[in-house]
Order: structure tokens, then C-alpha cells, then sequence
């Protein structure tokens, strides 16, 4: 590297914000902001499979963070392909051992800046944009159905937002038949570009001309990301909401020895252990700030605040931090039993302990589990109880229903299979006192077993139309996707060959080189 180039090196520097929101009860999401690397990840299957999910990805890409940072560019994307490759491996993996975690997947939008040129690697339907000189531009394609329908000029993009499939992913990491390999792009990296990656319970929420206005007028890295947050939820996004905000700076003087660096912020399910990344990346790492709750903004609470000294909880401002394995060993900490509340045990000797590998507090432990079991099954002999009393009336109020509402299933459709092709039943895909309210009206040439798993998961749940019409057409889409899935194994697919020499474009859209 020329002395002319140390000058001009551009330096990452990010922040993140992941919020459960207001409908989901856990967050399944997870986000990585560093100073090389940045990543978003976007966790689905069930309440344990997505937070999993995520984390793995997110483990799996972020040993990039401190690697060389003199690497040439095709080096540095073939490594992101591989990690994400190998996060698929791993989540596979996993569901192999853990049967409740079957089916769990996740998307991974990861961005890394190396030798003054960005590597984008994605694949489901998280997105990231960059804001340049004022003009903000998508560099994601989203790996949809409704996506899809876009590219083949079945639907608007405006139809796209209120289409009943608009949550079907046709591409995601993890326990799935589908192709693992991301989409690659490199493209020139300019000083002061603005990256945001984002969960689709942002970007499905807010316009893309809102998303321009706050990235561009909100100059502060961390506000930017909250204002971002805030808004998705306030404009009723029913999903988590997670984004990570990435600039581009040029250092007038790389040689210095007092160049800004940054701790690793981690967020969303992956910072439910911390640790294991400290020791991935053997340097401290701390938790993304929370989201403010402005609803609790009140003047009470403002007052209260100038009383008790006039200085807000600094765990409110910022992330816990953690240090890697070393420092802790050094500082006296480990690892402790996962006991959940552990309670606190006074012993003979008038000390007080919480201590999990102390046999009192183990004793102690035990004790409340067993009480809690107890608990537990009074609680359920309760509900029992209760709800014998309501299926009674329920049945009551049933047996004047049955009729109308067997002769409305009878006027709705929807895709499934038989005898191992996508068949169309006209009814709804369910039972009633043993009693199936749909029969198979038309079978298809589509064998089911060379569509991928999670398409067979739709069909076996019954993928829902308005007519017999509209159900032909979506075996006629099913038909022509199933073919394309085909030829392209066949082909083996577009990869990144690490003996090809990337050209940046100085036109972020006109420069991306997919793998």
C-alpha cells in the first residue's frame, strides 16, 4: 500500500438498535456493529429456533472483525461466503441434535470494508441501502415470493405490501432444501457513505423516502438508529426491529497512533451471551443500547431524575461490556451454572452466599424446584377445570354454526398435496369433529419431492387462495419456480472465483459483482 493510499484509507465505524417490539415475546433477531464488519440477522422457527438461528450466523461472521485488515478484497468476499456457508452447516447441525429446534432458520445481511472497497453478502429478505451524496439506494434484493411476483410483472411493488404471501422467504439460512450460497457484491467505497441493514420489520413499515430523510438529516450515529427504531414501531410494525447504522470516514492522518476505535456492539439474541463472542474476537465487546422509552419520558420521572442527582442510569445510555476469557480468568470471574433466579442462601456461619456450586444453594435450588412443580400442577388442574367449562359452551354455540360455516369453507380453495403432487382442495386445509371440510379438485404435474423443504412445509399446512383461478396460477409459479430451482443446481450455480480481479464502480448500483 503507497503512501498516497494510507492517506486516503477509510475507516468503519457503526452503531445498532434491536428492539422486540410491541407484539412478539422474544427478540429473534441479532446484529453485529464493528469497525470492519457489520451484520444483521433476521431469526425464524419458533421461539427457541430464531433466537438460535441468528446467534449462530452472527457467530460464525464475526471472527472477520479481527482479521487483516490489509486483505485484498476477492479474499475477503470468499471468506464471507464461506462463513455464511458454514453458519448454515452449524444451524443444520443443531437441529439434527435438537429436535425442537427443527426448521429453524435465519436471513444474514452482513457488510465488511476492506482495501477501499465495500463486500456485501446476503441472503432472505433483510435489506441493506446506502445513502450517497444525498441519494439513497436499495443494494439488497430481497429473496421473496411477493419479490418474485415483482421481477416477473405479476404485482406492483405497491401490491407487494398487502399481498397475503409477503412473508414467504424463498431463500434463508439454516434447516431447509435451499441453496446456503449468499449473494456476494463488492462495490467502491466512497468517504461518508452511509450504510443501514435492517430486519424487514423496519423496512416493512417505513417508505424508503423516510428511511432517506432520517439517515440523511440525522447526523449522530446512535440518534440515527433510534429515531429509525422508534418510528417502525410507532407506525405498527408487529415484528422485532433491528437496525445497524455504518459510516465511512476518511482519517486525515492513518498513521496516527490516536485513531478512534470502537468496542464490537452486539444486539438482539446474540447478546444473551456475550462471552462467546469476546472469545471469538479475544477483545471486549458490550451490548448494543436499548431503546428508549419515551413513553416513561414523563415530567414525574424527569423530576425524580434532578433529585436523586440529575443523571440518568448509565445501563440506560450503554451496553454492558464484557471482557474475553483472559481478562476474566485475571479478574477472579467465570462461568456460572444456568439456575435461572438463584436464590440467596444464609448459612451457619451468619455469610450469605448465591454461590450455585455451594451445596446448600444447590439444596436451595432444588427445593424450589420442587415447590415450583408443585405449583405448576394445582395450576393445571385449574385450567382443566376451566376449560372443560368453556369447550362445553363453545360446543353449544357450535352446534347451531356447523352448517353455515361448512357451506362457506366450501366456497374456498387452497394448495396442498396428494399421492406426492401439489393438488388444489376446494374447503380449508382442517378438521371438524374428525370430519375433513375439503376434498381435492385438481392434481397437478408437480412432484412435491423436487421442491425444497420449506416449500413442502407450506403444502403440507395448505397454501391459502381466494379462487380456483387464483390457485392455478399459483401452481403455474410453483411450476416454473420448481424448474428454475432445478436448473440451477443443475448448473451448480454462480460462485466467486478467487482468481477473478473485482473493478470497483464508482456507481454503487452499476458496481456490484454477485457471486
Amino acid at each position: 500500500m503507497t503512501k498516497t493510499d494510507q492517506s486516503e484509507r477509510l475507516f468503519l465505524y457503526s452503531t445498532a438498535v434491536s428492539d422486540v417490539g410491541y407484539v412478539r415475546s422474544n427478540n429473534q433477531d441479532s446484529a453485529f456493529a464493528g469497525e470492519r464488519l457489520v451484520a444483521m440477522c433476521d431469526g425464524m422457527g419458533g421461539h427457541a429456533g430464531g433466537d438460535t438461528a441468528s446467534t449462530i450466523a452472527i457467530r460464525s461472521l464475526a471472527h472477520i472483525e479481527r482479521d487483516d485488515r490489509d486483505q485484498d478484497v476477492q479474499s475477503l468476499a470468499q471468506m464471507m461466503e464461506t462463513s455464511v456457508i458454514a453458519a448454515h452447516d452449524a444451524i443444520v447441525g443443531k437441529a439434527k441434535r435438537e429436535h425442537r429446534l427443527s426448521g429453524m432458520g435465519t436471513t444474514v445481511t452482513a457488510l465488511a470494508l476492506a482495501d477501499g472497497s465495500w463486500v456485501l453478502a446476503h441472503i432472505g429478505d433483510s435489506r441493506a441501502y446506502l445513502l450517497r451524496e444525498g441519494r439513497l439506494v436499495r443494494m439488497t434484493q430481497d429473496h421473496s415470493y411477493v419479490q418474485h411476483l415483482i421481477n416477473t410483472g405479476r404485482i406492483s411493488p405497491a401490491e407487494a405490501k398487502s399481498h397475503p404471501q409477503r412473508n414467504v422467504v424463498m431463500r434463508v439460512l439454516g434447516d431447509f432444501d435451499i441453496d446456503p450460497r449468499p449473494d456476494i457484491s463488492i462495490s467502491k467505497a466512497r468517504p461518508a457513505d452511509r450504510w443501514m441493514l435492517c430486519s424487514d420489520g423496519l423496512c416493512g413499515v417505513l417508505e424508503d423516502s423516510t428511511i432517506a430523510e432520517v439517515l440523511e438529516s440525522v447526523s449522530d450515529q446512535a440518534e440515527c438508529a433510534q429515531q429509525l427504531v422508534t418510528m417502525a414501531l410507532k407506525a405498527g410494525s408487529t415484528d422485532n426491529v433491528t437496525v445497524v447504522i455504518a459510516d465511512a470516514t476518511l482519517a486525515l492522518d492513518a498513521d496516527a497512533f490516536d485513531l478512534p476505535h470502537q468496542t464490537p456492539l452486539v444486539g438482539g439474541a446474540a447478546s444473551s451471551n456475550l462471552e462467546a463472542l469476546a472469545d471469538i474476537l479475544d477483545e471486549p465487546v458490550a451490548a448494543t443500547p436499548r431503546l428508549r422509552d419515551e413513553s416513561n419520558e414523563s415530567p414525574a420521572k424527569r423530576a425524580a431524575v434532578l433529585t436523586q442527582g440529575g443523571e440518568p442510569d448509565e445501563e440506560e445510555t450503554r451496553g454492558v461490556m464484557v471482557q474475553p476469557s483472559a481478562a476474566r480468568e485475571e479478574s477472579g470471574e467465570r462461568h456460572v451454572l444456568d439456575t435461572s433466579e438463584i436464590p440467596v442462601v444464609l448459612k451457619k456461619d451468619g455469610s450469605q452466599t448465591d454461590d450455585p456450586y455451594d451445596p446448600e444453594v444447590a439444596d436451595a435450588i432444588h427445593k424450589e424446584h420442587l415447590e415450583q412443580r408443585k405449583r405448576d400442577r394445582s395450576h393445571r388442574f385449574r385450567m382443566r377445570l376451566v376449560l372443560a367449562a368453556i369447550a362445553a359452551m363453545v360446543l353449544a354455540g357450535l352446534a347451531g354454526g356447523t352448517a353455515s360455516a361448512y357451506g362457506w369453507s366450501q366456497k374456498q380453495y387452497y394448495l396442498g398435496q396428494e399421492n406426492g403432487r401439489v393438488t388444489i382442495y376446494q374447503g380449508v386445509p382442517t378438521k371438524a369433529f374428525a370430519v375433513s371440510l375439503s376434498h381435492p379438485v385438481r392434481s397437478t404435474d408437480i412432484e412435491v419431492n423436487n421442491l425444497p423443504q420449506s416449500w413442502r412445509d407450506q403444502l403440507d399446512a395448505g397454501i391459502t387462495v381466494s379462487s380456483l383461478a387464483d390457485a392455478e396460477e399459483h401452481a403455474t409459479l410453483i411450476r416454473h419456480e420448481a424448474r428454475s430451482l432445478s436448473e440451477e443446481r443443475n448448473n451448480g450455480g454462480d460462485r466467486i472465483k478467487p482468481s477473478a480481479s473485482p473493478t470497483p464502480s464508482d456507481n454503487p448500483e452499476d458496481g456490484q459483482h454477485s457471486s
